[in-house]
């Protein structure tokens, strides 16, 4: 998530200036006004403005996924057996291998020695530590049980990334047999088939149509594959730009939920992923309208992220929370089901919580569902494309032969 800069006056009247990690700059200036200072700007931070997804691909964050979920492992346990925070600390600084997540953990401990609470703390490391992280730290320092609140959020850490690590794991293989064979079909298309054209081209040999295009094709990717990288490489920038561009993103990511398929697997991930940060936040006694503003920075798809925002308006006017998901007509029905069970009952964070798991378990179902179908597709696929290729540069060699004989 970008790191914006803003201004802001208090109410004093005094100017305030500081960083903030949020999805974008109405946010940022929502969570000033609820703090009770007026915005004057927000603009993202040097670092963010040219391409905030490049300082993740550039391995520029203190701590990785795993990383974050042993320190708030570790921490907790440090707490859970007697030690003071500052002393916990202290003795988790060291441990990282990581020197960024060294330094972060040193100056933590260093302003919490000073007599500032650890969630302030946390937030003055610049995005580092999510809101969601932050407001969970509160939590624990309102209700007097930091241990069990570290360990709640861990848990929570954790299967986020399971999740996480099983929709990637799904993934690699359809990605890495689309460039294997893609690479084997640049090679033949740039530097085979072209053998195969200018030895036709020397016999003088008549070709039928298909074989003219196969070497045509051949023939611009073997003298213009630097265009093709320039191309590709314009291509990239301008997905970049526009995944930027908050109306387009919003547009493109209503146009994924309304696909069959993907639009269903989208929309059951989110929810699981609401639900089990509305769960958690809820558990540790965060009010459900701030759980709900904190839970829009873990969605990830902007149309359902918009319809959380009117889910809040709602729930502010005094709609319970599952008439408000209902509205939407967006999240699923199983979910607002459970939800309106839990408000019935006083449980609404245990059945948070369970449709957050009924939800995960069926997602992993579908990927498993989908690539048992999409790994055969993608190389049947690509096994005709390489046959075509082939057979149009051989047909003509066998009907020389036959010619010949």
């Amino acid at each position: 998530m970008p790191v914006y800069r803003y201004k802001a006056l208090d109410v004093r009247g005094d100017l305030l200036e500081g960083q903030m990690e949020a999805a974008s700059e109405a946010e940022v200036a929502a969570r000033l006004q609820e703090q009770g200072h007026v915005p004057v700007e927000a603009s993202l931070s040097n670092g963010d403005a040219v391409m905030p997804s490049l300082r993740n691909f550039l391995g520029e964050k203190p701590f990785s996924g795993l990383g974050l979920i042993h320190f708030t492992q570790q921490l907790a346990a440090l707490l859970g057996a007697g030690q003071p925070l500052d002393r916990a600390l202290s003795i988790l600084t060291d441990l990282p291998d990581n020197e960024k997540s060294r330094r972060i953990i040193g100056d933590v401990c260093d302003i919490v020695r000073g007599g500032t609470p650890l969630s302030i703390a946390l937030e003055r490391q610049h995005g580092v530590f999510s809101r969601l992280y932050v407001t969970m730290a509160r939590a624990g320092e309102s209700g007097g049980n930091m241990p069990e609140t570290l360990q709640r959020l861990a848990d929570y850490l954790e299967r986020n990334q399971v999740v996480r690590a099983k929709v990637i794991n799904a993934l690699i293989y359809p990605v890495i047999l689309i460039f294997v064979v893609g690479g084997a079909l640049a090679f033949l298309l740039g530097y085979v088939v072209p053998q195969f054209g200018a030895m036709y081209e020397s016999l003088d040999v008549a070709l039928p149509w298909f074989t003219q295009g196969v070497l045509a094709l051949g023939h611009f990717i073997g003298d213009w594959w630097f265009l093709l990288l320039a191309v590709i490489g314009i291509g990239m920038i301008f997905v970049e730009r526009k995944r930027r561009d908050v109306a387009f993103r919003a547009r493109f990511d209503t146009w994924l939920l309304r696909q069959r398929l993907l639009g269903t697997l989208i929309v059951n991930l989110e929810t699981a992923r609401l639900a089990r940060t509305l769960g958690t936040l809820l558990r540790n006694g965060v009010p459900l309208l701030s759980a709900l503003r904190i839970s829009r920075n873990v969605l990830s798809n902007a149309a359902l992220v918009d319809d959380l925002g009117s889910v809040a308006e709602d729930v502010k006017n005094g709609l319970g929370l599952a008439g408000a998901l209902g509205r939407g007509k967006r999240f699923p029905r199983l979910a607002v089901q459970m939800i309106q069970v839990g408000e019935e009952s006083g449980t609404l964070d245990t059945m948070l919580l369970k449709a957050a798991s009924s939800f995960e378990q069926e997602s992993t179902v579908m990927i498993d569902r989908l690539l048992a179908a999409l790994v055969p597709a993608i190389t049947l696929v690509m096994a005709m494309i390489i046959a075509v290729v082939i057979l149009s540069v051989l047909v003509p060699l066998y009907d020389l032969t036959n010619s010949i004989g």
